[in-house]
């Protein structure tokens, strides 16, 4: 199948929050209009086939600090170059603070039709100890003026596990989203990164410990599918089907193509990247020389630690359909021998459960035979 999902790093924001280890650097227009020109000339230099495309998604960093009139010549720019079918997801992620309803306005007209928004927490104080300059208020607005541009498909990203957080403090982020009628919600358990603010801070000293962090997720999972939102990933959670094409297609294993500083890309059987540097990106006659090959891709071995963070598992029949060579009479005696409590095995498919999704590594290292 061709590559039909494109990746677009947008790296500006208007200030680092203290746990975020994405390339970034400030925004300014000129920084900002040279990106444009990069990724345009990126576009009409590709040499491959491409397309059309389902999903076309801009991450960051900080797309609608970018703005609608960039992200829409990027639109054009593809549409020309490789189509986009109809009904594509076409996916930017906001920050509420910077999500005016000019830039959602132009976004839409442009195309975009689904945005991911990071509320992050429904505690103005914890937003404040995340770093974040938005508000729960700004949010609210947020997800309005979205609807009132045509844009419908919106999920909010919360963040687990944080400083101080309870279980009570989960419950009043769900009812928001509720409130809001989002159709999506991510719930990520918050990483300390090497080299962050956060790092530096040692805030991990701040935050639950193991057990506690356990406890959280598991809370938010209860919460959230008890709100109408049904888990599909390790992390990710949506409402009547809607779920994130554009990630399904990292976690299903199949072609995506990234451009822009940091961003990664799978391409006929070779996992590349760029590096981090925007001004080597903006600079190059042919971005796609400064790109680095990362080794094959595409294993079984990959398939199935991709396929492992999915509630719907490991198929027996999808497996044997891209690796007909394999004998997966091994892979599933492997997890047959794990407990159920874990991993949920039949005769067609391998499961991780809620609780094995907690210990989702080195469940797969043992279903991989590491």
């Amino acid at each position: 199948m061709p590559c039909q999902a494109l990746y677009f790093h947008i790296p500006f924001c208007e200030a680092k929050c203290p746990y975020c280890d994405f390339y970034s650097v400030p925004a300014s227009q000129g920084a900002m209009d040279a990106y444009l020109a990069a990724v345009l000339r990126a576009l009409e230099c590709f040499p491959g086939p491409l397309g059309p495309l389902d999903t076309v998604y801009f991450g960051g960093g900080t797309p609608s600090l970018w703005g609608g009139r960039r992200i829409g010549a990027v639109l054009e720019g593809v549409a020309r170059r490789f189509g986009i079918r109809a009904g594509a997801e076409v996916t930017a992620e906001c920050n509420p603070h910077s999500a005016l309803p000019r830039e959602l306005a132009a976004m839409a007209a442009a195309g975009v039709n689904r945005v991911s928004l990071g509320l992050q927490s429904a505690d103005e104080g914890q937003l404040r100890r995340l770093g974040r300059l938005h508000t729960v208020t700004d949010v609210a607005q947020a997800v309005e003026q979205a609807g009132a541009c045509g844009i419908r498909h919106i999920s909010l990203d919360l963040m687990l596990a944080t400083p101080g957080q309870t279980a009570a403090d989960i419950d009043q982020a769900v009812a928001l989203c509720g409130r809001l009628g989002v159709e999506h919600v991510s719930a990520y358990l918050l990483k300390v990164e090497p080299g962050t603010p956060f790092a530096r801070q040692q805030v991990e000293r701040e935050c639950p410990d193991e057990d506690g962090q356990a406890d959280l997720y598991l809370h938010a999972v209860r919460a959230l599918a008890a709100g109408g939102w049904e888990q599909y990933e390790i992390s990710n959670f949506a409402r009547e089907g809607r779920v994130a094409r554009h990630n399904l297609t990292y976690w299903d294993c199949r072609d995506y193509l990234g451009v822009g500083p940091a961003a990664h890309s799978f391409f006929a059987g070779r996992r590349r990247f760029f590096p981090r540097d925007l001004a080597a990106f903006c600079a190059a006659e042919n971005p796609w020389a400064l790109w680095e090959d990362d080794g094959p891709g595409g294993s079984w071995e990959e398939y199935v630690m991709l396929r492992a963070r999915l509630s719907a598992g490991i198929s027996r029949q999808e497996l044997a359909v891209r690796y007909p060579r394999l004998d997966p009479a091994p892979l599933w005696e492997r997890a047959k021998r794990l407990p159920r409590h874990l991993v949920e095995v039949d005769g067609e498919r391998i499961r991780l459960t809620t609780q094995g999704f907690l210990l989702s590594n080195p469940i797969i290292a043992a279903l991989l035979g590491d």
